[in-house]
């Protein structure tokens, strides 16, 4: 979920005035193994900061601070004889909290930084303890807020867009019309796929858009639609989500003479969520990614079996956070949470498949490319066990 879109990576002008970062001159950094991470005893308890949105007072914080929580517990009790001191810290989503937090964290012995949840947030916690040499794996799938001692651990739409243009043109469909939202996301999501297009070797015919509101997306699918009979597109990649445009956007294009049949669908988002969207015509046959279902299936079982609830969207990013730092750990190595360890090329395997942190600071997760048949999903490329290239 893009939670905040904020390209603000290197400059909150009015939190870098606060008496929380400007006390930041004044610290020392830890001890260092080099690489951007700071030395750890592997034989002894690494302690692990968590920042969770709890405390805001918000119902839906504090589900996602709860779920966020359980899942990095589910975690370590997966990691044998690793050993993990989880320390927890609710900022009430609030960018200011979260700063002054993870300098606390670090101040009490933590050597990584697992969250916050939303962009603002971790933006402002990696700022605070950028100087202390300590990482944050944040739980945002926002790319602005990636790069220097920043991650994110949300799957991002580069992940996702890479993926499908790549299947896409294995599978001989080579010239893609985007059709996307006249918003913030929407161009982001057209601006990341053409970078995939065009890194998968095929073309972006055309492009089509829509203003957010039923009226307007009505009158501009005529138009879009005669432009992707013009260019000769033999797919369209659409950036809407299910909860958004995507119902009606599908459904006027194929009214518009541009099926499904002979004009490949395929979608940024989820199209499975929720498990209504599959009944609707005009997903028939479309593409998406998700990650391994066998793998997801098998921790949303584990989570719902543990604590007596589905886990949130955010409880898969946090478990797959601490097998990381978890994996890393067990290889016995003081340097172990540095950044060239962090962004090994092999990656790591979490609850959704594998995935692994490149040097800009965001993620490459290896998904599967599933299609809605008669209202069920199919995987039709299996998600990858491996990622093929020596890393980034």
């Amino acid at each position: 979920m893009f939670a905040v879109l904020h390209k603000a990576r290197k400059s909150l002008t009015a939190l870098a005035a606060t008496a929380g970062l400007i006390a930041l001159a004044a610290c020392q950094p830890i001890q260092t193994a080099g690489g951007g991470g700071p030395s750890i005893d592997p034989r002894a308890p690494v302690a692990v900061a968590l920042l969770v949105p709890g405390g805001s007072g918000q119902a839906t914080d504090a589900l996602v601070a709860r779920s966020v929580e359980n899942a990095a517990r589910l975690a370590i009790s997966d990691l044998g004889d690793v050993r993990i001191d989880l320390r927890v810290y609710s900022t009430a989503g609030q960018p200011a909290q979260a700063a002054a937090l993870a300098q606390r964290a670090v101040d009490e012995g933590a050597r990584i930084i697992l969250g916050p949840v939303f962009a603002q947030e971790a933006n402002a916690a990696g700022l605070a303890v950028a100087a202390r040499g300590v990482n944050v794996l944040s739980l945002s799938n926002n790319p602005d807020i990636a790069g220097g001692n920043v991650f994110v651990l949300g799957n991002t739409f580069e992940s996702t867009a890479n993926r499908l243009a790549d299947y896409a043109a294995r599978q001989g469909k080579r010239r893609i019309m985007i059709v996307h939202e006249q918003n913030t996301v929407g161009e982001i999501g057209r601006t990341t796929i053409e970078r995939a297009v065009s890194r998968s070797g095929a073309t972006v015919v055309g492009t089509g858009s829509y203003a957010f509101s039923q009226t307007d997306i009505v009158q501009a699918i005529p138009g879009i639609a005669a432009a992707a009979r013009s260019a000769g597109a033999d797919a369209v990649f659409f950036t809407a989500d299910t909860a958004g445009a995507l119902p009606l956007v599908t459904q006027l294009l194929m009214e518009n003479g541009i099926p499904p049949a002979t004009t490949q669908y395929i979608g940024l988002t989820r199209w499975d969520i929720p498990q209504a969207t599959l009944g609707l015509p005009g997903v028939q046959g479309g593409w998406f990614a998700l990650p391994d279902p066998v793998l997801n299936e098998r921790f949303q079982a584990r989570y719902a079996a543990a604590f007596g609830e589905p886990p949130h969207i955010t409880a898969a990013p946090a478990y797959d956070g601490i097998a990381a730092i978890g994996a890393l750990i067990k290889a016995g190595r003081s340097d172990a949470l540095s950044r060239a360890a962090l962004t090994q090329g092999a990656g790591f395997v979490g609850v959704g498949g594998i995935f692994r942190l490149r040097g800009d600071g965001t993620n490459e997760r290896g998904l599967a490319v599933a299609q809605i048949r008669n209202n069920q999903v199919v995987v039709i490329d299996p998600a990858p066990k491996s990622f093929g290239g020596a890393g980034f």
